[in-house]
C-alpha cells in the first residue's frame, strides 16, 4: 500500500490538472473544505461529484462501557461527519 498523498502534492497536482499556478489550486481547496465544512456543521449534506457526499448525523444519548474499568456511562447525545463513496468512484476502483 502507497503512502497518502500530502496537501502539497494534491494542490500540486490540482494545479496541473487546472492549468494554473500552486497558489489558485490551494485557494480553490482551502474553498472547498470551508464551504463543506460550513454546510455540514449546519446541519446540511454536500454532494462531491465523481466522488461521494458529506453528511451530518445526529446520534442520540446512548450507554457505552468504559473498556478499562468496564464501567457503564451515558454518553451524551452529539453530532457525526459521515461520508458515502459514489459509485462511480466505486467502479472505477474496483476496473
Amino acid at each position: 500500500m502507497s503512502k497518502p498523498m500530502t496537501k502539497t502534492q494534491l494542490v500540486a497536482a490540482l494545479a496541473e490538472a487546472m492549468g494554473s499556478d500552486k497558489k489558485t489550486a490551494g485557494n480553490a481547496l482551502e474553498a472547498i473544505a470551508a464551504v463543506v465544512a460550513r454546510e455540514v456543521a449546519a446541519g446540511g449534506a454536500v454532494a462531491l461529484p465523481g466522488l461521494g457526499k458529506v453528511v451530518c448525523k445526529a446520534r442520540p444519548e446512548r450507554q457505552v462501557r468504559n473498556p478499562a474499568t468496564r464501567e457503564i456511562v451515558t454518553k451524551p447525545a452529539d453530532k457525526q461527519v459521515k461520508f458515502t463513496i459514489a459509485k462511480v468512484l466505486k467502479d472505477s476502483v474496483n476496473a
